[in-house]
This record gives structure tokens, sequence and C-alpha cells, in this order.
């Protein structure tokens, strides 16, 4: 009977050992995947400021002018077409 409990105990002692090892690198695993969670949300920050400062209407209209040379026709050269 005492070498019965013994070996409960021991094999108790050793699931206690491999789960707390298990939680742990675990738990250093949600920490990187936080950092990693923070470090996206910053760039995805920064992409959306890049972004919506190439989509401005004098960044479009400038680059239409000196890349495409692409002018406003005269007022009388413009035709309204009513849907």
């Amino acid at each position: 009977m005492n070498a019965t409990i013994a070996i409960a105990l021991l094999a108790s002692a050793v699931a206690t050992v491999y789960v707390q090892h298990h939680r742990r690198m675990q738990f250093v695993e949600l920490r990187k995947l936080e950092r990693e969670r923070d470090r996206l949300q910053v760039e995805w920050g920064q992409l959306k400021l890049e972004q919506s400062t190439w989509a401005t209407h004098e960044r479009i209209e400038r680059l239409a002018l000196e890349k495409l040379d692409l002018h406003m026709p005269p007022a009388a050269d413009v035709v309204l077409v009513n849907p």
C-alpha cells in the first residue's frame, strides 16, 4: 500500500512539474504574440496614415499634372451628362 501511494505521489509530482512547465511555455508564447499584435497595430496605424496621405486630392491632382500632363479643360469644353 505504501508503494502504491509513493508511486501515485511521484506521478502526481511529475504531472505537476510538466503542467507548470507547459503553462510557462504557453505564457511566454502569449507574451510574444501580444508584442507581435502591438507591433502590427502600430504598423497598421502607420499604413493607414500613409494611405490617407497618398490619396489626398491635392497629391493626385499634382501627379496628374506633373507625370501625366493632364490639365483641367476650359469650362466651355466641359459637357455635363445627366443620368
